[in-house]
């Protein structure tokens, strides 16, 4: 039995190729760049800042169910605070995309279920509730 032609022998070898996962829905772009950034400034808040600036930043908690979450990435990406410090420049970079993308490319395909701007300054902590007879 002659031995198989040395493409198809590769080939086989090789495998087939591996199935690309689907791409990112805008709802799914959005929803990751918000974590991403309300996890960075809570970081940067956490950290002692080497700028004394950092603690006057605009709170940064971000609800992409909550149309007023427009008007605080504008705020926060045109505050002064923090002009040239890099780990403040680089999210406001990412809280200028994720409001482009939000404004432009998703702008149809976003759902906004409040409009209650105060939720976004002082955010409702996340309870767990315990089944009955635990503690």
């Amino acid at each position: 039995m002659p031995a198989p032609p040395l493409p198809l022998l590769l080939l086989l070898l090789a495998g087939l190729p591996a199935a690309r996962p689907a791409p990112p829905t805008c709802y799914s772009r959005v929803l990751s760049l918000s974590r991403e950034i309300t996890g960075t400034f809570q970081s940067l808040q956490a950290t002692e800042p080497a700028e004394p600036c950092v603690r006057y930043l605009p709170r940064l908690y971000l609800d992409i169910h909550n149309y007023c979450v427009l008007a605080r990435l504008r705020e926060f990406a045109a505050s002064p605070q923090c002009w040239r410090v890099s780990q403040v420049d680089a999210l406001k970079d990412k809280v200028r995309k994720l409001y482009t993308i939000m404004n432009s490319f998703c702008r149809r395909d976003l759902v906004f279920l409040s409009d209650d701007c105060s939720t976004l300054e002082y955010p409702i902590p996340v309870t767990t509730v315990l089944p009955e007879g635990q503690n």
